[in-house]
Parts: structure tokens; C-alpha cells; sequence
């Protein structure tokens, strides 16, 4: 086709790998005149022979409609060799990590397993965050309401602030010793109004999706992964329904805007309709600005007018309709109170302030089409210097908790904070340490290393600090941006990579030994098929059973509960009395507990069981 075309346009997406891909066909093709059979000799190349080399054009746009690509066709472009330089430049800088670590921790612990630029850091913070929680010892705090009332009027709850004009404590107070001494004051106490504070306050919109925000919306409502977001978002664009899905930009074309107005105007009514549109500043430093957020292309086309029959589709168009929409909304406005009341007994020597807060919607705004959760909170009439009533003095025992396990919303999140991957790393890079097996969902959607994950990392960051670094990997990012920019050579930044990582890694090769981080545990179990001692060894998926007569004896078993610490005890199976109920995992995927001496006991349930509860049947 190439050999027949008097001119030959490629559009290719409008990021760094449609550029480079777009580059790589002229190379291929060899539009650019190189590698041309020009002496009437027979060609080796698979390449067309081409007598007269076609005009090339290269064209962007950010969505599939007549009227994007029409405008595209009428501005064509060349070759971004900054942006083909920059994307070069990352999958050099990913095939040096992936190609040379993963053959070392091959050798080091066992094989099948990997690391990468972006995945390694991914594991780090859940292997991180996974230490904290186990070093986490709970503190205990008392917190204290009082239940008041205006004589002869409604109730109200107000929190104690103050004591003696110094504020308490987050953590409120430490013992419930104390706590009891000052709720003995308070219910001998008069309650009076000691300040009403009223004011308007307004709350913005949201801005349109970008990428990771739209994969972390859609894990939250939906319970999408990211990987699946991304697919539907490929299928929703390459239908012509929504923008290039694979965005840091929060920009909106003119067009957009001027449309979205018209809409508000037609279908909401002038007081919803904005004097001027609202533009939204990506915080990033990295963002690429050309690009646009993901917006639909056609804001005539309502959700329910979508004839898709994939529900899942619907969902996320819908989600990204609203938001879109919302941004160019007003703001919403409530009417907020604050009071303050003093409690005091002049037989007292500290003097109590209380404080309660009300709320009131008086405009919705953007809120009618991007619903969130708020509380409405109306207080009484009062008037400063009013005496009010106590019904009730509540104090409250609470307990520090331990920071959250990482789910893929707030995994992204923090990713995209750190100013690590790129939009569409984020969906990949959280699939692939999956796939390693080096970390696991638990039944509450949150990622928890396995075994074989907590080694890796502590291979990794015991010995190569720097791939795991979250700052030094930021950098590296900013060193792509900086070449897609022009402002710096890619081989230069390679160089400065990859001389002092070969040197470091030939050493480590020298230095690490698998007997540090792999060896192999004696048991006292005997081998059923040859009587020979099974040992514990170490595989992609844990540690496991087998017998001490490899390779003439290929046995193995899996691990109980009581010596694989990836495997936490849910009490005894009170069907055999014998083993322990642990969390397993179906071929699929899917989580569920059972005992673990199957299959000498087939006690299974989807349910998670507590301790004492062991043993129902499934």
C-alpha cells in the first residue's frame, strides 16, 4: 500500500508511544528515503521497494469525531523527535532494569521472577505500608459530647473544645480516669451561648478526569480495577464517545466549553450557567498540557441515550459525562453556623468550652449533577447569651488505628503524587505485580504481600536502594520530561543511569549469596513416597513442602498455616479438630477459606470466619 500512495498520513495517538509509533513505521517503511533498493539489485528487506518516496504526513487529535479528524487533516504535522527521543529513552531505561535485575534475582533467590522501574516501587509501598501495620501498637483516647437543649426547644449535640481557653488534644484524652473527672464537672455545670457564628460557605466542582483520577472514581463506585477502567475507556473513545483516555491534562477545548454552556442553559436554566468557563490548572509539573482531561465528545448525548449494551460501558460514560458537566457549574452554597457554649460552676476552678456546628444547603449547584455525600445539619434558633439545658454528658472510648492497606484508588493516588509512571503505566504496573504473585487481594479489595513479594523487596532495597528509591525514580521521570522538552539528550541520560547500575550490579553479583535470602528449612516429616526427609523450600508462590530426595523423588506439599506466616490463622476446623481455617484462593482468583489439611478435610466457605466460629460447614 506504502508503494502505491502518493501521500501517506499517520494518526497515531497524541502521546509519547503514538509518536515513537508513528516513527518507528517511517523507519520501517522507509519513507524517510534511507535503506532504499536504489541499484536494481534484489532485496533481502521485507520492506516494499518504493521508486518515488509518498509525501508523509503525521496528524493528531484528541477524539474520534467528523469533526476533530477534519480539522486534523487541514494541520498536519511532522515527526515530534523530542517526544520519539523521550519515549525511547523510557523503554531503554525499563529494559535495563527488567533485562538485568530480574536475571540477578533469578540466580539470587529463584526464577520466573522480575523487577521493573515503576513495579518495584509499587511493591515497595505495600510491603512498607504491610510493616507498619504489623508494627502498630493501638493507643487509647476518650472523646466528650454533651446532649443539650433549648428550653422548651429542639436538641443538639456540641463537642468539648476548650479547657480553660487551651485547645484539647486531637487524641482527645488519654485515660478513661481522666475523662470521668471532667464529665463529673460537666453535669454540675450551667450551659449558656456564648457565640453564634454564621457565614456562607461555597464548594467548587470537581475538575474533569484525568487518567488516574478516573481509575481511582471508578475503583471507589464501581469496584473497576484499573485495568478494567482503561478498557472500557478504550472501547467508550474508539467509539467516538469520549476524548484520548490517557491524560495528565486537566485542559478543556473552547469548543467543549462553549457547548457544555449551551447545554447548562437549554436543560438546567440560566441559574445554573456560569458567566465565564471555568478552567482548571493541572497541579502536576510533569502533565503534558496539549493533551485535553477526558470529556465526552458530545455532550448532547446524555448517559441515557447511549445504546451500548455493555452496562459497564454506560457506567463510565456516565461517570465522566457528570463530572464533565459538573465542572462548569456553579459553585454550591451553604449556610453554616458555628456555636460556641461555655459551661462553668463557680464551685469549679476549669471553665469548658463546647462547640457545634450546623450546615444547610441553600444552593445546590454543581451538586445536582455530581451528588456527594454531606451532612445537612440544622440547629435550633438560639441567641447569644441564651441558657440552654444539659440532658447528657457522653463520653466516648475510641483507639488509634493502624494507617490503611493500599487498594488500587489509593495506590494510584500515590503514585501520581510521587510523580511515579505515567497514565497509562498505572493499569499495567499494578497487573503485572499481581501476575508475579508478589502481592494479593484480600477480601476487602486491599493489597497485602505474599512472602515471595516481601523477599523481592527486601532483595531490592537491601541492595539496590537507588531502583527502589521513590525519590531517585521521580527524577527519572523528570529526566523523560526534560528530553520530551528538548532540554536534554536521551543518551546522555542513559549514560548517567547505566554506568554507575552495571558496575553496582557486577559487584552484587559477586557479593550476594542465595544461601542469604533462600534456604532450605529441615523438617521432621517424613516423605510418604520414598521415606526420605522433606525440607521447606522457597518458589514463586511461597514456600512449600518437598522432599530432601530431589530429583529422584519429586514430592511436595503445601505448607500449614503454623509455618507459612502469608497464611493467617482463622482458629481451629472444628470439622476434623486437626487443621486450621486459612484463606486460599480458587483458580480464578477468588478468595475463600478452608481447612488446611485438605484433602484429607474439604471444610470450605466463601464467608470470612471468626475465630470461634471455625468449623461451620460451608
Amino acid at each position: 500500500m506504502a508503494a502505491k500512495a502518493k501521500k501517506i498520513i499517520l494518526a497515531t495517538d497524541e502521546d509519547r508511544e503514538g509518536e515513537a509509533i508513528a516513527w518507528h513505521l517511517i523507519q520501517a517503511l522507509g519513507l524517510d528515503g534511507k535503506s532504499q533498493n536504489t541499484n536494481n539489485k534484489p532485496s533481502k528487506s521485507k520492506r516494499p521497494v518504493i521508486n518515488s518516496l509518498p509525501a508523509v504526513e503525521r496528524i493528531v487529535f484528541h477524539e474520534i469525531t467528523k469533526n476533530a479528524i477534519e480539522e486534523a487533516l487541514k494541520n498536519p504535522r511532522g515527526i515530534d523527535e523530542k517526544l520519539v527521543d523521550a519515549q525511547q529513552a523510557r523503554r531503554v531505561l525499563d529494559r535495563l532494569v527488567g533485562y538485568l535485575l530480574s536475571p540477578f534475582l533469578w540466580k539470587k533467590i529463584i526464577r520466573g521472577l522480575s523487577a521493573g522501574r515503576v513495579q518495584s516501587i509499587a511493591l515497595r509501598l505495600i510491603a512498607e505500608r504491610e510493616q507498619e501495620i504489623r508494627n502498630f501498637k493501638a493507643d487509647e483516647y476518650w472523646s466528650i459530647t454533651a446532649l443539650l437543649q433549648k428550653p422548651k426547644g429542639g436538641k443538639f449535640e456540641a463537642s468539648l473544645s476548650k479547657i480553660n481557653n487551651e485547645t484539647i488534644p486531637k487524641l482527645g484524652f488519654k485515660t478513661k480516669d481522666e475523662a470521668d473527672k471532667i464529665e463529673n464537672d460537666l453535669k454540675k455545670c450551667e450551659y449558656q451561648i456564648l457565640k453564634i457564628d454564621k457565614k456562607e460557605t461555597k464548594r467548587n466542582p470537581l475538575p474533569p478526569f484525568t487518567t488516574s483520577v478516573l481509575q481511582q472514581t471508578a475503583s471507589q463506585r464501581f469496584r473497576f480495577s484499573a485495568k478494567q477502567t482503561m478498557r472500557l475507556a478504550q472501547n467508550l473513545y474508539e467509539n467516538g464517545l469520549i476524548t484520548y483516555h490517557r491524560t495528565d491534562s486537566l485542559n478543556l477545548s473552547q469548543e467543549s466549553l462553549k457547548t457544555a454552556k449551551n447545554w447548562i442553559e437549554k436543560n438546567l436554566g440560566e441559574s445554573y450557567a456560569i458567566s465565564a468557563p471555568r478552567i482548571f490548572k493541572t497541579k502536576s509539573r510533569l502533565a503534558q498540557e496539549a493533551h485535553e482531561a477526558i470529556r465526552p465528545t458530545n455532550i448532547n448525548l446524555e448517559p441515557e441515550k447511549i445504546k451500548s449494551e455493555n452496562a459497564q460501558e454506560k457506567k463510565l460514560y456516565e461517570l465522566i459525562w457528570r463530572r464533565f458537566v459538573a465542572s462548569q457549574l456553579p459553585q454550591a452554597i451553604f449556610d453554616a453556623t458555628k456555636i460556641e457554649i461555655e459551661a462553668k460552676n463557680s464551685l469549679i476552678t476549669n471553665y469548658y468550652l463546647l462547640i457545634t456546628n450546623g450546615s444547610i444547603l441553600r444552593f445546590d449547584g454543581f451538586l445536582k449533577i455530581w451528588p456527594q455525600k454531606f451532612e445537612e445539619k440544622e440547629l435550633p434558633e438560639l441567641k447569644e447569651n441564651e441558657k440552654v439545658d444539659l440532658i447528657e454528658i457522653k463520653p466516648e472510648q475510641h483507639f488509634t488505628e493502624p494507617p490503611p492497606r493500599y487498594n488500587e484508588a489509593s495506590l494510584i493516588k500515590t503514585l501520581e503524587e510521587y510523580g511515579i509512571g505515567r497514565p497509562s503505566t498505572y493499569a499495567p504496573t499494578i497487573s503485572v505485580i499481581q501476575t508475579r504473585n508478589y502481592v494479593q487481594k484480600n477480601p476487602d479489595r486491599r493489597f497485602e504481600p505474599t512472602e515471595i513479594g516481601e523477599l523481592v523487596n527486601k532483595v531490592l532495597t537491601e541492595h539496590f536502594p537507588e531502583i527502589v528509591d521513590i525519590k531517585f525514580t521521580a527524577h527519572m521521570e523528570e529526566d523523560l520530561d526534560a528530553i520530551a522538552e528538548g532540554k536534554r539528550e536521551w543518551r546522555e541520560v542513559i549514560k548517567e543511569f547505566y554506568e554507575p547500575f552495571s558496575k553496582h550490579l557486577e559487584q552484587k553479583y559477586e557479593e550476594v549469596s542465595k544461601n542469604d535470602f533462600v534456604r532450605e528449612e529441615k523438617t521432621d516429616e517424613i516423605c510418604e513416597k520414598c521415606g526420605k526427609p522433606m525440607v521447606i523450600k522457597t518458589g514463586r508462590f511461597g514456600k512449600f513442602l518437598a522432599c530432601s530426595g530431589f530429583p529422584e523423588c519429586k514430592n511436595t506439599k503445601s505448607l500449614g498455616s503454623n509455618q507459612n506466616n502469608n497464611r493467617k490463622s482463622f482458629g481451629q476446623c472444628s470439622k476434623c479438630s486437626q487443621g486450621e481455617i486459612v484463606m486460599k484462593k480458587t483458580k480464578k482468583g477468588r478468595f475463600f477459606y478452608g481447612c488446611n489439611k485438605y484433602p484429607e478435610c474439604d471444610f470450605a466457605t466463601w464467608k470470612r470466619p471468626k475465630k470461634e466460629e471455625s468449623g461451620t460447614t460451608a
